[in-house]
């Protein structure tokens, strides 16, 4: 089948798991941004979420999109390697007009990927996977508290600065990941025409940009929140 067997079918899916996987980054940062005006409201949505089975099938749906995009990037990558066999070891000059985002996509991928493990440490196994196996509270510091509690999980990571730091790191990779990443899967799927390859492009900056600021101002509002 040429979608799983030619390097275009496995760009194309690489593409597609990668849009997917920024719908999602729009609706954690939507929910996110709203405990900065109620953490009622918030907890509300963490509550409505929680373990239910509409949360925990697109949960995994999320885990699915996040494995498929990741073992098309380390395919495509290894083949492109071996396509340039010794080439790979010369030191050459970053090429005209090439994003240092697009030459190092596979790296900030992997950063995100680390960052992403420690974000579910953190969050998603004390609240969702709590739940699902039945603890109704979790220790966080000293504290028990709910895993429907989100705004508690907020306020306690987020008052060590070094989480903050950590955290802010990611968005960064992020950022830099989804600057080129949005416009090359419209490329890869073929919406991209002289006027619309310019168009993708700046929304791209501009996707990407409101999800770091969204994400890093949750992060910085709850540390000052701490002082």
């Amino acid at each position: 089948m040429w979608l799983l067997n030619s390097s275009v079918g496995r760009k194309l899916i690489m593409s597609i798991s990668g849009l997917f996987l920024v719908l999602f980054l729009l609706f954690h940062m939507s929910m996110n941004v709203a405990a900065i005006f109620s953490e009622e409201a918030y907890n509300m949505i963490c509550a409505f979420l929680g373990a239910n089975w509409y949360a925990v099938v697109a949960t995994l749906v999320l885990a699915a999109g996040v494995v498929i995009h990741i073992v098309y990037a380390l395919i495509l990558t290894l083949q492109n390697r071996k396509a340039r066999g010794n080439d790979r070891y010369a030191v050459n000059a970053k090429p005209k007009g090439v994003e240092w985002a697009s030459q190092n996509m596979f790296v900030l991928g992997l950063i995100i990927l680390l960052f992403l493990g420690l974000h579910v440490s953190q969050f998603w196994y004390k609240m969702m996977f709590a739940e699902l196996i039945g603890q109704h509270q979790v220790a966080l510091g000293d504290a028990m508290v709910s895993p429907t509690d989100g705004a508690a999980f907020l306020r306690f990571y987020f008052s060590n600065i070094i989480v903050v730091v950590l955290y802010l790191i990611w968005f960064v990779a992020i950022w830099f990941h989804l600057t080129h990443g949005i416009w090359s899967a419209f490329q890869t799927i073929g919406w991209n025409n002289t006027i619309w390859m310019n168009r993708w492009k700046v929304i791209s900056y501009v996707v990407s940009t409101l999800i770091f600021v969204c994400f890093a101002l949750v992060t910085i509002v709850f540390y000052i929140k701490s002082l």
